[in-house]
C-alpha cells in the first residue's frame, strides 16, 4: 500500500504563483507593515545532534552572495533572492515551474544555543546551517556540614 500526503494548500499555492506569472504582481497580496515580501519559500529539514541544530535549506539556482542569514532576538532568519534568465519563446509557448524572486524562512531558536557561532555552508543548492548549542552546565554537589 502507497501512502500519499495530501496537502491541500500547495495546489493553492501553486495557483496563486501561477496566477502571478501570468498577470504580473498585480494580484500578489501587501507585506505586512515592516515584513519582507517573499515569493516563495524554500524546504527545510531540521535536525538536533547532542552539541546543535543543524538546518538544511533547498536553495537551488541561488548563489551564495544572494543568502542573508541573521539570529536577532532568537529568531534564525534566511532570505535571499533566486533570479533566472528570463527568454523570449518563439512559438509563444512557454511553462515555467521554477520560482523566482525572493525567499524568507523564519525559526525560533531555543535559548540554549550560541548565535554568535552560527556557521553556513553552501553545497550543491543545499544551505547548511550549524547552531551550536551552549554546554549544559554541570550539577554542583554541594556537602553538607554537620557541627
Amino acid at each position: 500500500m502507497t501512502l500519499v500526503r495530501y496537502e491541500p494548500w500547495n495546489v493553492m499555492d501553486r495557483l496563486h504563483r501561477q496566477i502571478d506569472q501570468i498577470f504580473g504582481d498585480s494580484f500578489a497580496v501587501p507585506a505586512a507593515a515592516g515584513e519582507a515580501e517573499a515569493n516563495w519559500a524554500p524546504s527545510v529539514d531540521i535536525h538536533e545532534n547532542a552539541d546543535k541544530f543543524v538546518v538544511l535549506a533547498d536553495l537551488p539556482g541561488v548563489e551564495p552572495k544572494d543568502i542573508e542569514i541573521t539570529a536577532e532576538n532568537n529568531v534564525l532568519t534566511l532570505r535571499g533572492r533566486r533570479q533566472f534568465e528570463r527568454r523570449e519563446n518563439q512559438k509563444g509557448f512557454e511553462r515555467l515551474e521554477r520560482v523566482s524572486g525572493t525567499f524568507l524562512r523564519r525559526f525560533t531558536l531555543p535559548d540554549n544555543v550560541q548565535t554568535d557561532q552560527i556557521k553556513a555552508r553552501h553545497n550543491n543548492g543545499v544551505l547548511e546551517v550549524s547552531i551550536p548549542k551552549v554546554a549544559a552546565p554541570e550539577p554542583r554537589r554541594v556537602s553538607v556540614e554537620t557541627h
